[in-house]
């Protein structure tokens, strides 16, 4: 998969380029707006990535000027802004996704993933992870165990954690996504409906788990089996 990078600020340019071609990805970097614009023009890319604050032509006006013409790519905007106004910018502007900087790397990958997912013109009803499965019709979350139909944000949080397994996803992710960014809700509301979800697990006899990483976020993954070893 090829991806352009545009970010003015050449150590952290260098330093997510090498990561990104670490995990298989193509990456083109340029410094400034007007290149993002050129390059472009002249290939084919999966994806962009676009610092809003460059220098000759900033992001919001690049991402502007390639959805005039009707590109359609993947973009994910980074910023070091974390106002609101300056997301539904981006977002409104066109953008598929936004980061704010600082971030971690495991992030960028994810954002990454889910912006350049291939759509299938009809989403399946139902996700299945492990032994669980979600129904995204009725909210019905269930195993060979029993089932529970979920509260609203209940099934917001669980549908975008099973739709992206393994992936690390943010307390401020989930508040803005399902909460929206006006709400006066506090991140710790997200604790409060991963507590509610795992024990819905628990209850089911799930075999997989809320995973959280500390100041990172929080993922879904499988619960390996642990086997006894007894000492003569």
């Amino acid at each position: 998969m090829r991806i352009l990078f545009a970010e003015d600020e050449k150590a952290l340019s260098k330093a997510l380029t090498a990561i990104l071609e670490r995990n298989n990805y193509s990456v083109d970097a340029v410094f400034d707006g007007q290149a993002a614009l050129e390059y472009l023009e002249a290939d084919n890319y999966d994806c962009v990535i676009l610092d809003i604050m460059m220098p000759k032509v900033d992001g919001i006006t690049v991402l502007r000027e390639i959805r005039k013409k009707g590109n359609r790519i993947p973009v994910l905007m980074l910023t070091a802004k974390s106002e609101v106004d300056d997301k539904v910018l981006g977002l409104d502007s066109g953008a598929n996704d936004y980061l704010t900087k600082p971030f971690h790397s495991r992030e960028l990958l994810a954002r990454i993933r889910a912006i350049t997912r291939t759509q299938t013109t009809q989403v399946d009803s139902r996700l299945q992870f492990g032994n669980v499965t979600l129904d995204r019709a009725t909210f019905e979350l269930s195993t060979s165990a029993g089932s529970f139909q979920l509260a609203n944000k209940e099934f917001q949080m669980l549908e975008l954690l099973m739709s992206n397994p393994h992936n690390l996803i943010s307390s401020e992710r989930f508040l803005e996504k399902i909460w929206g960014y006006d709400s006066d809700a506090e991140l710790n509301v997200v604790w409060v409906y991963i507590s509610y979800l795992r024990k819905k697990l628990t209850a089911l006899q799930a075999d997989i788990q809320i995973r959280a990483t500390r100041n990172v976020g929080y993922s879904l993954e499988e619960i390996k089996e642990t086997k006894d070893v007894s000492v003569s």
